[in-house]
């Protein structure tokens, strides 16, 4: 039964996997949630060192977007690496 759920699951995908099954999907997740707590800590930086809540928050604006692509292509780039795997 649980088998046949995990089969029709696979079938119903509208993904492509990679090579050792993660999908797309999952970077851009993991992605998010890390850069949400990446720009918490830029924003704190910022702000204890500028002193201003008006500049930390466009830094850790500028620094979100920037950090979030550069993640996501950085995770897909070591998805098609071998090594240690």
């Amino acid at each position: 039964m649980i088998a046949q759920m995990l089969l029709k699951s696979k079938e119903k995908s509208t993904y492509k996997e990679d090579n050792v099954g993660e999908k797309p999907i999952r970077s851009v997740a993991k992605a998010l949630s890390w850069r949400v707590v990446g720009t918490l800590d830029t924003l704190l930086v910022s702000y204890i060192l500028t002193g201003r809540i008006s500049l930390a928050a466009s830094i850790a604006s500028v620094d979100f977007v920037t950090k979030l692509i550069l993640y996501f292509f950085h995770e897909r780039l070591w998805n098609v690496i071998k090594w240690g795997k």
